[in-house]
């Protein structure tokens, strides 16, 4: 068993949770542990809700003044905003719905298909009964290659 480091447990967690709970873990203050290290307790506060990241100086000056690790809350702030552009990417992908006709999925409301999750059924649907324009916007939107596997597996099932 291959023990994680707590950076990768600590992965996508907004760095303010774990300054929070390191600051309580030591007893300290949020306004008084600001003041220490000459912030604002309003940035420390904003930060530790996660209304607000961390920048390079600041990480440093907490790092430094807790005994953590150089770069650690860095480290945290960048994984966390690596997993916010994600989620963010995952709503916006879907198609031109203007260029799929809603017959297609006469059987769903087509504005609530989760377009990632459902990608087999979409894809063998548009392939059995799309027409061209619709094909070419699955080509778009999940690529040949996907859309070949998705097509050949279809095919060994049979």
């Amino acid at each position: 068993m291959q023990m994680k480091s707590s950076t990768e447990i600590l992965k996508g967690i907004h760095p303010g949770i774990v300054l929070e709970r390191e600051l309580k873990k030591r007893g300290l203050g949020k306004g008084p542990f600001a003041l220490s290290i000459q912030e604002f307790p309003q940035t420390i506060s904003a930060i530790t809700k996660g209304k607000r990241g961390m920048n390079t100086p600041l990480a440093l000056r907490i790092e430094n003044a807790l005994g953590i690790e150089e770069g650690y809350f860095m480290t945290l702030q960048i994984f966390y905003e690596i997993k916010e552009e994600k989620r963010k990417q995952e709503k916006s992908f879907k198609p031109d719905l203007s260029l799929l006709r809603p017959a297609l999925f006469w059987d769903t409301d087509i504005k609530k298909i989760d377009w990632k999750r459902q990608k087999r059924a979409v894809i063998e649907r548009v392939w059995e009964r799309g027409n061209d324009q619709e094909k070419a916007e699955m080509r778009r939107l999940y690529g040949d290659e996907e859309i070949e596997n998705i097509l050949n597996s279809k095919i060994a099932r049979r």
